[in-house]
């Protein structure tokens, strides 16, 4: 049983690695050392996570519970370790702070110690398991007993990375590029048939485990299956029609709704809805449910589309109405009345035990044509083939006159590739172009909104290192019920309070304008947005889909030629 000492070294080492093939190299050495129940654990935990990204389990620790929990650890108030918060602007280095205090609560420490001399790993995930598993009535005392526990069997060291993965941001750099190429070089499994079997299981856990156990024949066995979701296939923006035609030849041309996009796994009469975050959302959706248990004829399947709210005449209604219905979880019947909602397919994925993600769009297109009944409130989305620029003119402007937000353009020979954006799927919107950021810091505001949050830090995403990298702030674009929206929204989400400024959790994507990117040494990224502002709340992305670096950089090189 491996110690959860020599995981808290090991991310330490990490901490203090500046390249990446370094990286890679120490998170193999471990992974290749520890057992098989132990491996999908440390294959998360290195990434900072407790569960696969497909899983519906959530801890729910928030900064308050977590400042709870070290307080009745350590002795100190709740206050004392708000100013340790304050002062080391990290909650890894407030509980080495805090527990290197000689003012432990011994009373609370009886009562959750054991006979184990030293935390395990696989400790340290069951008591993750209890927590994430805690609901209702005291489930708040419970979870900060079990965070107590494991703050009162660790070490200062080992409480450094105990807190910062209580809160899933372990701030090492490491992400699933690095843990695929670990996995192929401890495994000895080349690292794109490991970076498929990631795409086939959303679970780099699942994936390391094949790859000890059997290695490349067990690797390409894995596959999808119905009720885990796999990231969806995203798309690039094209700066033209003409561009897109240039680049693909014959293009598959469909409206591009403004919905929300969903995932449908049908297994017979059992249906589950996945957002774009692959949060199951199917409680909310239950027209959804009976149009795919009705319209859909397949034994199984798993569908992609758009849902979109719609008016009494069928016309698309704003898509911050569409939010109201998938954040709805009491009293869903009303919203069901108030807000119907017509769902738009465009791809299938899985049909009847068959993997379709290698198959051409057209091949896809015919199977999912195939099995589905169109009705008012189901439908496949209308196709057309060309290499007509014009003609593709014609659909774009029907989809804006009919209140949707442009086309998509797609190469219609192309497979469907989980999680990646690429030229095989191009969308071409009227507005200026716009880029998806995930918040992680903001300021108090003055005055009469000295109690509302904004002045919002921005940042894009390194996929492979799993981190955010600040490239500017937004401060326009906000309404005052928007910032009191926001206010209740990120409040959980606060890290580190410093005077008026804010370390915030990165969870929220806002949709951002700008004029122009520039070249910038006052952020991390290496580039600035000049006047930006807020154009949308993206509560269906996860921060993952945020633009990447390689994005930022192409679209400043673009504005340069």
């Amino acid at each position: 049983m491996t110690d959860f000492k020599e995981f808290a070294d090991v991310c330490k080492k990490i901490e203090h690695t500046a390249g990446s093939l370094d990286m890679t190299d120490i998170v193999s050495e471990m992974l290749y050392s520890v057992s098989s129940e132990e491996l999908p654990v440390v294959a998360h935990f290195v990434m900072g996570d407790v569960f696969p990204a497909w899983s519906t389990e959530q801890l729910g620790v928030g900064p308050s519970l977590l400042y709870t929990a070290l307080s009745r650890s350590s002795g100190l108030s709740q206050k004392e370790i708000e100013n340790l918060v304050r002062n080391t602007g990290d909650i890894g280095e407030t509980a080495i702070a805090a527990l290197k205090k000689e003012t432990k609560n011994q009373a609370t420490f009886s009562a959750f110690m054991d006979d184990t001399p030293s935390l395990s790993i696989m400790e340290v995930f069951e008591r993750f398991n209890n927590i994430s598993r805690t609901n209702g009535k005291g489930s708040q005392t419970t979870k900060i007993k079990n965070l107590q526990y494991l703050f009162n069997s660790a070490t200062p060291e080992e409480a450094r990375y105990l807190a910062r993965l209580a809160i899933e941001d372990l701030r090492i750099g490491v992400g699933e590029g690095i843990v695929r190429d670990a996995i192929s070089k401890a495994f000895g499994v080349p690292a794109g048939d490991i970076e498929r079997g990631f795409m086939l299981t959303n679970d780099l856990g699942l994936v390391a485990i094949a790859a000890k156990e059997g290695g490349l024949e067990a690797v390409s066995k894995l596959g999808m299956e119905l009720n885990r979701p796999i990231k969806m296939m995203l798309a690039q923006v094209t700066p033209s029609i003409e561009t897109a035609i240039n680049d693909l030849g014959v293009v598959a041309v469909e409206w591009k709704f403004d919905g929300a996009r969903v995932q449908i796994h049908k297994d017979g009469d059992n249906i589950n809805i996945f957002s774009r975050r692959l949060e199951n959302v199917t409680g909310s959706l239950p027209d959804i449910v009976e149009a795919v248990k009705n319209n859909v004829k397949a034994d199984s399947a798993i569908l992609e589309g758009e849902a979109v709210a719609v008016d009494e005449d069928g016309n698309p209604r704003a898509f911050q109405d569409i939010l109201k219905r998938f954040r709805r979880k009491y009293d869903v019947d009303t919203t069901v009345r108030e807000i119907p909602l017509k769902l738009n397919l465009f791809d299938i994925l899985y049909l009847n035990g068959e993997v379709l993600i290698d198959m051409s769009l057209s091949d896809r297109r015919n199977a999912l044509v195939g099995c589905v009944e169109n009705t008012s409130s189901i439908m496949v989305d209308e196709q057309v083939l060309t290499d007509d620029a014009e003609k593709v003119n014609d659909i774009y402007s029907a989809a804006l006159a009919a209140g949707h937000e442009g086309v998509m353009i797609k190469n219609p020979n192309a497979p469907y590739s989980p999680g990646k954006r690429g030229k095989n799927w191009l969308k071409k919107k009227p507005i200026m172009e716009t880029l998806d950021l995930v918040v992680i810091g903001a300021e108090w505001g003055y005055g009469r909104r000295a109690n509302l949050i904004g002045s919002y830090a921005l940042a894009c995403f390194d996929p492979d290192a799993g981190t955010f990298l600040p490239i500017g702030k937004v401060a326009t674009g906000f309404s005052d019920e928007q910032l009191a929206e926001l206010t209740e929204l990120l409040s959980d989400l606060i890290v580190v309070e410093s005077g008026r400024e804010i370390e915030l959790k990165p969870e929220v994507v806002f949709e951002v304008a700008f004029e122009e990117i520039q070249k910038s040494t006052n952020y991390e990224s290496g580039y600035a947005l000049r006047f930006p502002r807020l154009v949308n709340v993206r509560e269906d992305k996860s921060p993952e889909e945020a633009e990447t670096l390689e994005r930022i950089e192409s679209i400043y090189l673009a504005q340069r030629s």
